[in-house]
């Protein structure tokens, strides 16, 4: 409290509201501080007093804060991929950790370097085709084989460090110091407007490496200094829905997530609070960013954005990490301050990802080009009147074609209601969540709002041919499952049974290269392999 209390009295001390005065024949700077796996719900109420996070409530106050903001697709590479290009995911075939964007691939930031600015880019950028495990994708390719294995470790705490342990996180932190000695030794001094982008591996959780090379992120860890910045008594406990229950997409969420197993509810408290930990942390490395731009004399001239790639379940609905639809995955957070930016704003309206690029291009006076799923927001934004013949669609959508789901999964939030609907729309039964009543979204009123359903699937494919979507990614999981099989040779037996499900997989390895062959064979892929 003490921080914000210092900071909203220095912005004012400097005169921040009187900025637009001063660089109205100017082009704005642009900062870009994104994070991994925040949720977006902890950026305004009820979800900002369970956790102190002075510098977003910072941008909150002189800013604007979007309330519902949505990632286009709720896993990392996917999801950057759909930021730094604004096009949707299924128009760019970024589907999964492995295929995303190429290399040569125009982001905005190239465009604003074509245009004069001076660019730099620090830390996690995930947005280009072959990075990740070799486990990640082969997950993803497999995922309509019908078997059930575990996929990640199941999600445990670590504590570490004393309470004077600040840096828990130090990768991020170094890249958070080399940027902001770039802003105090070369920002301030430049002639020409600048962007910057720094990308945060925080508040994601940590490698558990006790389960070897090929592990995923499944340690939540933090130190007693940020545990202190938690409120423990608005931790909630989640409810979650019996298995008989759960819709079966989730089911197997759940599962390969190896979140299937039993949960104390000390476990689960302690999970959730060890994140939010890990929230402060990653708003302290905004602070330091912003408190950069004040002591260089550049907060007034910069228009600062704050997001994340996906959120992070939490142990919400039985599961952590993202790849689902639920808020806690898919809602991110979008707070936008910076000169003629409105205070104090909260705006209700849907967005997504995509509609970053085109609200940078706007902000630095680039004509956005044609081609683009997003629209500039800063009209919503701006204190200036609505510029002619802008519109939004007044909708958001979200795609996922990665691990840990066991079909292509496709979500738009209008007003009130969360539709999501799966592969074909036909074969998958959808859901229909009314968030104004169901914030938790346990009750899936599909069945009960026919008609809602019919007209958000209209809509939907009004942005995605989704069934011809699903079948080109089943296709492609096919085709590249096979290579990579051939590629192996003999080593194929081996290789396979050391992914990141080896404990399940070794429990029926005949019935699991079966199932294997048999997919393959339906497609075709198997006729000129031995199996």
């Amino acid at each position: 409290m003490y921080t914000w209390l210092v900071l909203l009295t220095l912005s004012l001390t400097h005169g921040y509201g009187m900025c637009e005065n001063r660089t109205k024949n100017l082009r704005n700077n642009i900062v870009m501080v994104m994070s991994d796996a925040f949720d977006g719900r902890l950026t305004f109420e009820p979800g900002s007093k369970v956790v102190q996070l002075p510098y977003i409530n910072y941008i909150r106050q002189l800013g604007t804060v979007f309330l519902n903001a949505y990632t286009n697709s709720p896993i990392c590479c996917p999801s950057r991929a759909a930021m730094w290009s604004g096009r949707y995911v299924h128009l760019t075939e970024s589907w999964n950790n492995y295929k995303c964007l190429d290399q040569n691939a125009t982001t905005w930031m190239d465009l604003l370097q074509k245009n004069g600015y001076h660019t730099r880019s620090f830390g996690k950028l995930d947005y280009t085709s072959g990075s990740h495990s070799v486990s990640n994708r082969v997950e993803a390719w497999t995922r309509d084989v019908p078997f059930l294995l575990r996929q990640e470790g199941r999600p445990v705490t670590d504590l570490v460090g004393d309470e004077s342990a600040m840096r828990v996180m130090t990768k991020d932190w170094n890249t958070t110091d080399t940027a902001t000695q770039w802003i105090h030794r070369m920002a301030a001094s430049l002639s020409e407007p600048f962007a910057l982008y720094l990308g945060l591996n925080l508040p994601h959780p940590y490698v558990t490496d006790s389960l070897g090379p090929n592990a995923g992120g499944s340690t939540f860890r933090t130190s007693p200094y940020w545990l202190k910045k938690v409120m423990p008594e608005l931790i909630s406990i989640p409810k979650w829905l019996p298995f008989s229950n759960m819709h079966p997409v989730d089911y197997y969420s759940t599962f390969t997530k190896n979140c299937s197993g039993n949960f104390t509810e000390e476990e689960v408290r302690k999970i959730r609070t060890f994140y939010y930990a890990m929230c402060a942390e990653t708003d302290a490395m905004l602070g330091q960013v912003i408190s950069a731009l004040r002591d260089t004399g550049l907060l007034n001239s910069t228009m600062l954005l704050f997001t994340s790639d996906h959120g992070d379940l939490a142990m919400e609905h039985r599961q952590f990490y993202k790849m689902s639809m639920f808020e806690g995955s898919s809602h991110v957070p979008l707070l936008v301050m910076g000169p003629g930016v409105r205070s104090g704003l909260q705006l209700s309206r849907p967005v997504s990802s995509v509609d970053v690029y085109p609200t940078v291009l706007e902000t630095a006076g680039i004509a956005v080009p044609g081609g683009l799923s997003g629209h500039s927001l800063l009209p919503l934004l701006s204190r200036s009147a609505a510029r002619p013949g802008w519109s939004h669609p007044g909708w958001a959508m979200s795609e996922y074609h990665g691990c840990n789901a066991n079909a292509s999964i496709y979500m738009l939030r209008e007003g009130r209601w969360k539709y999501i609907t799966y592969a074909d729309g036909l074969s998958v039964p959808p859901q229909l969540f009314d968030l104004k009543t169901d914030k938790d979204e346990l009750h899936n009123v599909a069945s009960k709002f026919p008609y809602v359903c019919r007209h958000l699937d209209k809509v939907l494919r009004t942005a995605v041919d989704y069934p011809k979507v699903s079948q080109a990614v089943q296709l492609y999981n096919k085709q590249e499952f096979a290579a990579w099989r051939k590629s192996l040779g003999g080593n194929y037996t081996q290789v396979i049974a050391s992914l990141r499900w080896h404990i399940d997989w070794q429990e029926d390895v005949e019935n699991n290269e079966r199932a294997i062959d048999n997919w393959l064979r339906n497609s075709g892929h198997a006729n000129n392999e031995t199996i």
